[in-house]
């Protein structure tokens, strides 16, 4: 049964009781966190069992060429994505998630529960804190290793906001409410997957206390998301679908400049610098990113009965992200 264009909310008392971080000002690491996030005074006694940033998020680090060079270069080349990394999410925090949620108070046209307003103001507190302890540490690496290979602005930023800017005024809102979504029910799995390896202490503590917020955020986007599909109309939920595909394959695209770049730097051969990157841009790898990256946004979409239409059942399976 494919879910009707436009929904009622008859129930809107119960609506919004669950639109709420819970115990938000006990839990919240802007809140609660007593950690500094240091480097620490035993850095390079660390590295010798832990890494910088997880090897299966680097599977181009077992590149025979690469692995040739030695664990000093190895190392410099996590430190490297995990800087980049950081920096991402400074940005992205700052000007993308908080900017999603500004559309909550207003922009969106659509009458917002008291307590889903509310709680979108600590979700912006929150994101506020994520981009300054990322930032911090993402100095304090750079220093270390003197990386000066920091892109101003990433290229998903960039992808997103020219996605953005390219979006009709009457839908601009949404769009970015929409970007915020994805980002924030990918980058819950994304930090849970991270923070199973074994990392240099600092790092393990802040991805640790960035992905207990990031649950709940990623639970909060999923609730709203399903609250305003049952407000769209035809049109609006035809673009929303579009819209979603689109932004869900930015997620996982590679920034090939920044990474061909990385590669050069540790002095690799641009034979091999082109293998590498064949290897991570090809269409099945974007693609095996996207489904593996993306399963709680879908599961999220699933939940809303967004997957029940069959325009965007069908829309999602001819992309490869669901199946039949």
């Amino acid at each position: 049964m494919t879910a009707p264009i436009i929904a009622p909310l008859d129930r809107p008392v119960s609506w919004s009781l669950r639109f709420t971080l819970g115990d938000w000002n006990t839990r919240a690491s802007v809140r609660t966190s007593e950690h500094d996030y240091l480097l620490p005074p035993d850095l390079e006694q660390q590295l010798e069992t832990r890494h910088w940033f997880p090897p299966s998020f680097l599977a181009y680090l077992n590149h025979p060429a690469i692995k040739a060079l030695g664990k000093t270069v190895i190392h410099r080349l996590s430190a490297n994505h995990l800087v980049y990394f950081l920096d991402y999410t400074t940005v992205l925090e700052h000007r993308i998630v908080n900017r999603s949620v500004e559309t909550i108070h207003g922009e969106l046209k659509v009458n917002i529960p008291p307590r889903m307003k509310t709680a979108a103001l600590q979700l912006y507190t929150d994101e506020g804190y994520h981009a300054l302890f990322s930032n911090s540490l993402a100095e304090q690496i750079a220093g270390v290793y003197g990386v000066s290979l920091r892109p101003v602005m990433p290229h998903r930023i960039t992808r997103l906001n020219t996605l953005l800017e390219r979006t009709p005024d009457k839908h601009r809102a949404l769009a970015w409410f929409l970007v915020g979504f994805v980002s924030e029910t990918i980058i819950a799995k994304e930090l849970l997957d991270v923070c199973r390896d074994d990392l240099v202490s600092s790092v393990q503590t802040m991805l640790r206390d960035h992905l207990a917020d990031e649950a709940r955020h990623s639970r909060y986007f999923s609730e709203v998301f399903h609250y305003l599909w049952l407000t769209m109309n035809s049109r609006q939920r035809t673009f929303a679908a579009r819209l979603l595909l689109d932004i869900i394959r930015i997620f996982f695209e590679v920034d090939e400049r920044w990474m061909r770049e990385s590669l050069q730097g540790a002095g690799l051969d641009e034979t091999v610098v082109t293998q590498v990157l064949g290897e991570l841009t090809s269409p099945q790898a974007t693609l095996q990113r996207a489904r593996s990256g993306a399963g709680a946004t879908l599961q999220a979409l699933k939940k809303a009965g967004f997957i029940d239409l069959a325009y965007n059942r069908k829309l999602f399976m001819k992309a490869g992200l669901i199946d039949e």
